[in-house]
């Protein structure tokens, strides 16, 4: 990893390497590892935070200048790319409904289930998870185990513009439909986010369950349960609503995290 991880920095900070055959080879042997799984853009650490590699993500982004758009038939569907899709689902475990797509170098542990929806390049998406219909999991993403993406959920990817930070959803976390994730947010292990939330690293995440107001910024805690909200914010031409995130309660800690999340929904009676 040493090795690649050099080859790839110097790269990088050199263009013209990119023609080399030693280059080439870096990089597409790091897209061939993220796709088995054996690298990933973002890991856990032992303390619960989060390791960015950035020189992985550096390699996602230097294959494009190296690859050659391909025609690529499926059935009647026919694309036109420079990255090949995903295969050898069966062999991998993973369920893939029509016409879902992942590309090569996204890594789908055993048990995920893919309603038609779209993985990009770099992503990381954990057991027992479901990527429901229409929804987008970003380049780079790292999305938790026993997962739900609802309906037209889009979590932002990290190539353009190259971020820091790929966005993050824990485990255990149920995302509710048509909410936007972007910028390299993380959702904490057992949140619940109600429709249509938004999130981007400047939106004020408030915490309204105590007697003062708690603003959060990039970070959703652990098993909180969250709603769009507004808050009001004076301008030169006036005072105005502007959109923010709600936490509005916790999430029970529970062993059946299903029931856990029936209770969220129940007690709160938040909308998915």
């Amino acid at each position: 990893m040493q090795a690649l991880q050099s080859i790839i920095e110097k790269t990088w900070d050199d263009r013209d390497l990119l023609k080399s055959e030693e280059s080439q080879n870096a990089i597409k042997e790091v897209l061939e590892l993220l796709d088995k799984g054996k690298l990933r853009v973002a890991e856990p650490t032992a303390d619960g935070d989060w390791k960015v590699n950035d020189w992985v993500k550096k390699a996602v982004v230097l294959f494009f200048p190296i690859a050659k758009m391909e025609t690529i038939e499926v059935g009647p569907y026919e694309y036109h790319d420079k990255v090949p899709l995903k295969t050898n689902y069966a062999e991998q475990g993973v369920r893939v409904v029509p016409p879902a797509v992942a590309r090569h170098s996204a890594y789908l542990e055993k048990g995920v289930i893919m309603m038609p929806s779209y993985v990009n390049v770099g992503a990381w998406v954990g057991s027992g998870t479901m990527v429901d219909t229409w929804a987008t999991v970003g380049s780079c993403a790292q999305i938790g185990r026993n997962v739900h993406l609802s309906g037209g959920v889009g979590i932002g990817g990290v190539l353009e513009p190259l971020q820091a930070t790929p966005t993050i959803i824990e485990d255990n976390c149920f995302i509710g439909s048509r909410c936007i994730i972007v910028e390299g947010v993380r959702i904490g292990k057992e949140a619940v986010l109600g429709a249509n939330v938004v999130l981007t690293k400047s939106t004020h995440i408030i915490d309204v369950t105590g007697s003062e107001p708690i603003t959060y910024k990039g970070m959703v805690p652990p098993r909180s349960v969250v709603i769009p909200g507004t808050y009001e914010k004076e301008f030169p031409a006036g005072k105005f609503q502007v959109a923010c995130a709600l936490i509005i309660g916790k999430r029970k800690e529970s062993t059946d995290k299903k029931v856990s999340l029936n209770d969220a929904l129940r007690d709160f009676n938040v909308s998915v």
